[in-house]
């Protein structure tokens, strides 16, 4: 199968959940979800490319690209961390996907003209910041030069090939102390960038469902602040 009739699949099995939400990981929760004052949001998982030629509906797994942002370390929440273009849904944004794109155009540059939604997976928890996001899957058909728009938003903005996600030596699990407890969750090494926490937990959980992950040693850990 491709790459895009992989991501359809896993898109319809998401949309036959409607209503179900995807927990963190025991062990990266140190709160529960406040029901009453969740608020939501939308990132952008924006798949191209990777290499000269636009995706097309044949584009296998390997010659794909991810598009991430790093976060600005002056920002309150997540500072510096490398996350997928995305954040609060306005009240006026029409739906999930419509912040998504503005929020990535925002951030980023990308023209959202030339994006392709796919669709988006089920709304996943993120308790630190009491947060209900939804993931929208972005197909790249027409490439455009994306920078970080906004330095005191993101400080950087690249694209990470999936075959080199994927590849077992470039995963680990992430480890935070806070105070006498220790949380773990799944994390990747992109050329010294490390992809960790939410982010790197729903990337995890989408390429097990597209059934893309190589074994790795899941004894490798590297200790994030």
């Amino acid at each position: 199968m491709s790459a895009r009739s992989e991501l359809d699949h896993v898109i319809r099995q998401h949309r036959a959940k409607v209503g179900a939400t995807q927990r963190m990981p025991g062990q990266w929760v140190a709160k529960a979800m406040d029901q009453h004052s969740v608020r939501r949001a939308a990132v952008l998982m924006l798949f191209g490319s990777h290499g000269d030629t636009a995706l097309d509906e044949h584009s296998p797994a390997e010659e794909l690209d991810l598009l991430f942002v790093t976060r600005a370390a002056t920002l309150r929440d997540h500072a510096g961390q490398i996350a997928f273009p995305g954040g609060g849904i306005d009240p006026e944004d029409p739906s999930p996907a419509a912040a998504a794109l503005r929020e990535a155009n925002e951030e980023t540059g990308v023209r959202t003209s030339g994006i392709e939604i796919l669709g988006q997976l089920s709304d996943a928890e993120l308790p630190v910041t009491n947060f209900l996001v939804t993931p929208v899957i972005g197909w790249w058909r027409e490439e455009c030069e994306v920078y970080p728009v906004d330095p005191g938003e993101s400080q950087d903005v690249f694209r990470a090939p999936v075959a080199r996600l994927l590849d077992p030596h470039n995963r680990l699990n992430a480890v935070v102390e806070r105070g006498n407890r220790q949380f773990k969750g799944p994390a990747f090494d992109y050329e010294g960038r490390i992809i960790w926490g939410f982010t790197a937990i729903v990337l995890d959980r989408l390429f097990n469902e597209l059934g893309w992950t190589r074994q790795w040693n899941a004894k490798r850990e590297i200790k994030m602040g």
